[in-house]
């Protein structure tokens, strides 16, 4: 036997005058209008109710309700960012701050970022060293001591990633408004030389952002052997850990000394963007 169509069922019922609920106070099923006979019916299993459908009915009417809310909150938040970031380059220009120097100013923050985290990651593997090395000293304050290099060096790789997202905005806005003015020009000798201007920045920046994004990625493995080791030091308060850590230290050493090498050529990368706008800038 079929699955019966208990919509149709219940269509029935009602051109004879009777609705889905009087249906229901009867006792009378969508099963029995689709009955041949009363043999047939009393040889039915139970079927599921109109009121034991409702909960499942509910349920996808609400998910298919969440579903779209939660895409018109997402394209909400995308037009509300998207409106904040304009408004704030409006009002910033306004007080003088023009997309260009907002640019070399926030390549400034992310070279200092940098720079910041260089040291934080040096101290702390110099801290990790020391602390492994020495043999006196409680185990919880050797935890401690680690955990809390950790702990900084994570906040300090979360402020350069920050400050990366913020040159890549405020680049990305720059170098739309500088080609969009671009057919606004009457002059093509004028016009030739902001071309020039703009490629050669372009050129430059994308000189920048990849050095950036290589010292970016280089901190994410230092992190992982820092929170390795803090973690099996939380896990495994005894001196066999510390053993067991001290034959870790040379892989972390090699995964510091490359993320130094990319942050010191990153630095090296900003510091000649910066002066190179301030020379085009003069």
């Amino acid at each position: 036997m079929g699955i019966p169509d208990t919509q149709a069922s219940y269509a029935r019922g009602a051109s004879l005058g009777m609705t889905a609920d009087r249906m229901n106070q009867k006792g009378i099923s969508a099963f029995d209008y689709n009955s041949s006979s009363a043999n047939d019916a009393m040889k039915k299993p139970k079927l599921l109710h109109k009121d034991d459908m409702m909960p499942l009915q509910y349920a996808l009417l609400c998910s298919r309700r969440l579903c779209s809310l939660l895409t018109c909150g997402i394209v909400l938040f995308s037009l509300t960012a998207w409106g904040c970031q304009t408004a704030y380059y409006e009002t910033m220009e306004k007080l003088g701050y023009h997309k260009r120097d907002l640019m070399v100013s926030d390549v400034k923050k992310a070279r200092d970022a940098q720079q910041e985290a260089k040291e934080q990651f040096k101290s702390a593997l110099d801290r990790f060293t020391k602390t492994l090395n020495i043999p006196s000293g409680q185990l919880q304050e050797k935890y401690d001591v680690l955990n809390t290099e950790y702990e900084q060096s994570e906040a300090k790789a979360q402020s350069v990633r920050d400050r990366i997202a913020s040159v890549e905005d405020v680049s990305e806005a720059l170098f739309k408004e500088w080609n969009a003015e671009l057919k606004e020009y009457s002059s093509d000798a004028l016009r030739k030389n902001s071309q020039r201007q703009l490629t050669q920045t372009r050129t430059h920046y994308a000189q920048l952002i990849k050095a950036m994004k290589r010292a970016e990625t280089k901190m994410d493995p230092v992190l992982a052997k820092f929170k390795d080791q803090v973690l099996f030091l939380k896990h495994n308060l005894n001196a066999q850990t510390i053993a067991s850590l001290k034959g870790e230290l040379s892989s972390v050493e090699g995964n510091v000394d490359s993320l130094i090498k990319e942050l010191n050529a990153s630095i090296k990368e900003a510091d000649s963007f910066i002066a190179s706008m301030a020379k085009d800038n003069a």
